[in-house]
């Protein structure tokens, strides 16, 4: 069907176009709709490179399901050894994501097949000769690795990093110097993400403190940034903190917005330099801070949280100038926050669902979800996807009004890890299997 629009009538006995009789703009269309219709395909499955996807919001393309069970929809499980809590990352027709050992001695890279369910690679990373202790809620795989064409990045906090050819399962390099004090800090938990050529990541502990950017071909630094907050007067366990940073457009230039216990602070991403930051009162941030209507939708502290909306302008501390506004209740410690549109959507983990107005944090409305959610939401063609650690999912509309559309369960295994969405599926991870998603959207 794709070569409908531009097929030229004058053609052999064949049937295959006649390019002698051609003039030079009927073979160039030709071509460019040869071009297009082959590339369809790639770009109708999409890809899912890193935590909250290709923007690092949530936001994915596709016509996702609404409804599934343990026996419906469902093209494939696949079983994941030991355990772990990364989401998966998806390039062309592989799912990665990372495992290790209930006792963190031993980290594992897995590669699943997109439509078989078949594993591709299951990859020993690295051996980790006396692991710190983590939270009964957290694993020695819980950071969400990095892909694109030809490599994928993986990530365990303190543990080490490796870059991996995506094709062989080849380790192409690693790092095991970049490390922080985890102890009583529950573990690792920050995502890398790519910036250009520059691998990002945070490093967040009792002990130091600082971001980070490797080359992403050879591991090497490229800039290494100490955060300038004075820590000496905070408490150790307090000095922590377990965010994805994240990339946002401002004026003729980007900024990596990074947040820190005691401050959110955003760099110029080529160097590292210190561009603005705004102090606040709170540590153990996980959640990855949002973009857009010119603020960026930070949560601030694990234990109270609050999000704030901050104007990323101006330079040195602006904490009494460019804070737009803040909501203080009802605010997730560890999922993401959503915005479509101008609408934010949040859940805490007490399952309280809230809609706000971005502009001015206003509440729209709060109800009440069952169960306890940790997962970040994701959003497609208007619906909002709810994974509460039971693996039930309440999908609601993305509107002023609040109507649930469905819910869903996935068998009685816990739930982590955020979704990752790609083409028309959901591949969700639970405690012991990787799923893929996919069916009728109505």
């Amino acid at each position: 069907m794709g070569f409908l629009p531009c097929y030229n009538p004058r053609a052999s006995a064949t049937g295959l176009p006649l390019f002698d009789t051609w003039n030079k703009r009927e073979q160039m269309r030709f071509f460019l709709c040869l071009l297009i219709t082959l590339n369809t395909p790639l770009l109708a499955d999409g890809n899912w490179p890193q935590f909250r996807g290709p923007t690092g919001d949530g936001h994915a393309g596709g016509k996702l399901p609404l409804k599934w069970g343990e026996t419906d929809n469902i093209v494939w499980k696949t079983s994941i050894h030991d355990l772990g809590w990364s989401s998966p990352v998806i390039w062309k027709n592989q799912v990665w994501l990372t495992t290790a050992l209930k006792n963190g001695r031993r980290l594992f890279a897995v590669c699943v097949d997109r439509e078989s369910g078949k594993i591709i690679h299951d990859i020993h990373i690295f051996d980790v000769e006396k692991p710190q202790r983590v939270a009964a809620i957290n694993s020695y795989a819980s950071p969400t690795p990095v892909i694109e064409e030809g490599r994928v990045f993986v990530h365990y906090g303190t543990y080490g990093t490796a870059c991996l050819d995506s094709g062989t399962g080849d380790i192409l390099w690693t790092r095991r110097d970049l490390n922080c004090d985890h102890e009583a800090a529950a573990g690792p938990g920050g995502s890398i993400f790519l910036v250009g050529n520059l691998l990002v990541m945070n490093v967040d502990g009792r002990d130091v403190q600082y971001v980070v950017a490797l080359d992403k071909v050879t591991g090497k630094n490229v800039w290494k940034t100490k955060r300038s907050v004075d820590y000496s007067e905070v408490a150790v366990n307090q000095r922590k903190a377990y965010c994805t940073p994240t990339l946002i457009p401002w004026e003729n230039r980007k900024q990596l917005v990074s947040p820190a216990a005691k401050a959110v602070i955003a760099y110029d991403p080529s160097n590292g330099k210190e561009l603005w930051k705004v102090r606040h009162r709170g540590w153990s941030i996980a959640p990855r801070p949002v973009y857009g209507h010119g603020m960026v939708f930070v949560i601030m502290d694990h234990d109270r949280p609050e999000l704030w909306a901050i104007k990323p302008g101006g330079a040195g501390d602006v904490t009494e100038s460019h804070i737009a506004w803040k909501q203080k209740r009802g605010m997730p410690p560890r999922s993401s926050p959503l915005l479509v549109d101008d609408l934010i959507f949040v859940v805490n983990h007490d399952g309280i669902a809230s809609c706000l107005e971005a502009r001015k944090g206003t509440l729209v409305w709060k109800k009440r979800l069952d169960g306890d959610y940790s997962a970040s939401l994701l959003h497609a063609g208007g619906r909002i996807y709810f994974f509460n650690e039971n693996a039930v999912c309440t999908v609601i509309k993305a509107a002023r009004q609040y109507e649930i559309l469905a819910n869903n369960a996935l068998g009685n295994e816990r739930l982590m890890a955020s979704p990752a969405a790609a083409g028309n599926s959901l591949f969700v991870r639970t405690e012991k299997h990787l799923y893929r998603i996919e069916g009728p959207s109505q």
